[in-house]
């Protein structure tokens, strides 16, 4: 019972600092560098940030930063730091929130799993739970991360043929790359805008085209889009036509469209066996042989 209320007690304790955790605003400095690393840092933008060691604003965020500094190894964060890029580097978590929010997670996780194993037993059950909810807790903030960059990059997916279309016209319409580009910004909204407004500032601040299209790939895992870039890097490099490029790859993001939901489609009857073999055959089951059972009861 002592054991059952002290993790109680410590999951309590936990769900607090986690909100607090979450809760506290980034330092001035760490919102100042992350604008600066949108249009300056391409390659190790998240190693950048960690070389500044400004005492952060709130203590109970400064206590959590160094646990988290001390529990995240240097690889570990540069996994976090590109898995935001893959994410879109979302507002509300910046690198240094992650790493404030790892050991609110292991503590609370790990808390839960040694309540877990004392209810089921006690015994070993008691230290693997423990064990299993550090572990779970250490690389939670990586399992989501990670799933919020799937979901952006299938975002960007869907959102390639529609662009692809909008700078065809543009470029068609006598507009250079550039303004093409500019316009589909102002035009369109989503990750696919997001992601060409971020390469037109690069440019603003100096950068060449060819790098800052370079960088796009760095931040995205869809293929479709890599190709585009490296035929447009291409085309600026050897002088061929935009407009060709642009009208080619529209048109065979059309036909991979097309394929895609043609695909889902048919995946559709595989994905409905299970659930109507699950629910809806025992009901008919029951429908059908409960009346011949019921009467072959009363006979015998």
């Amino acid at each position: 019972m002592i054991l059952l209320a002290v993790g109680v007690v410590g999951v309590f304790a936990s769900i607090m600092l986690a909100a607090v955790a979450v809760s506290l605003p980034p330092p001035r400095w760490e919102q100042l560098l992350k604008s600066l690393a949108l249009y300056t840092s391409r390659s190790n933008g998240g190693a950048d940030i960690a070389v500044i060691t400004t005492a952060p604003e709130a203590s109970a965020a400064g206590a959590l930063d160094r646990i988290g500094e001390l529990i995240t190894l240097p690889g570990d964060r540069e996994r976090l730091s590109h898995g935001l890029d893959i994410a879109g580097n979302p507002a509300d978590w910046p690198i240094a929130r992650v790493i404030r929010t790892r050991p609110v997670a292991v503590l609370a996780l790990g808390v839960f799993g040694l309540v877990l194993g004392n209810n089921l037993g006690g015994g070993f059950r008691i230290l693997l739970g423990l064990v299993a909810g550090v572990a779970i807790g250490y690389f939670l903030p990586q399992i989501l991360i990670y799933n919020a960059g799937v979901k952006r990059q299938e975002a960007l997916l869907r959102a390639l043929p529609d662009t692809m279309d909008a700078l065809v016209i543009g470029v068609e319409a006598g507009l250079g790359l550039d303004s093409a580009m500019d316009q589909v910004t102002r035009a369109m909204k989503g990750p696919m805008s997001d992601e060409l407004r971020r390469v037109l500032q690069e440019m603003r601040l100096g950068v060449s085209r060819a790098d800052a299209l370079r960088d796009l790939t760095e931040r995205t895992t869809v293929r479709d889009l890599k190709r585009l870039v490296t035929a447009l890097v291409q085309a600026g490099e050897l002088g061929i036509s935009v407009a060709t490029i642009l009208r080619e790859h529209a048109n065979d993001q059309r036909t991979r469209r097309r394929q895609r939901a043609e695909e889902t489609a048919q995946k559709i009857p595989v994905k409905l066996l299970f659930p109507v073999l699950a629910c809806m055959f025992p009901a008919i089951f029951v429908v059908i042989i409960g009346p011949a059972v019921l009467q072959l009861a009363k006979v015998l």
